[in-house]
């Protein structure tokens, strides 16, 4: 999924600075890599309180529903590289986390909720946001707007 989002935010530092509509949401290069870590951080923190027997804490972002002025800042060269810093270690941290866990630990999830391994699958759907934005390269066939589930 990381690897994916990437790809698609190396197109993006050409963005014209319109916010790409999917359903009822705006998204732009920085809110979809936004939503992306956001997303990865929230069931990570979820996914280490169930493992010490802790209550998982909601999280308090507005997630995909608000576009912040930050969101619409122009995506740059920089952005990109740490975009790429940033969801590289996450998802490195989730591959460590995950590799420690016994296939028994990874289907019978401590807590309530999804199993691990749910959770991880589910952060696969994460690339829905960077979908929406889509791939911005002026001879892409790929639409802004296609492609991906999520929230």
């Amino acid at each position: 999924m990381v690897d994916h989002v990437l790809a698609l935010a190396a197109t993006w530092t050409d963005w014209d600075g319109r916010p790409v509509p999917a359903g009822d949401r705006l998204y732009t290069p920085h809110k979809a890599i936004r939503r992306v870590a956001d997303h990865m951080v929230d069931h990570l923190a979820e996914m280490e309180a169930r493992l010490v027997g802790e209550e998982t804490q909601p999280d308090h972002w507005h997630a995909s529903a608000t576009t912040t002025a930050a969101d619409l800042a122009p995506f740059t060269g920089a952005d990109l590289d740490e975009a790429r810093s940033r969801l590289t270690r996450l998802a490195r941290i989730w591959a460590n986390r995950l590799d420690a866990l016994t296939p028994d630990e990874l289907d019978r999830s401590a807590g309530t909720g999804w199993t691990f391994r749910q959770l991880a699958f589910h952060l696969a759907e994460s690339a829905y946001y960077a979908d929406s934005v889509g791939d911005l390269t002026a001879s892409a066939t790929t639409a802004p707007g296609g492609g991906g589930t999520g929230h």
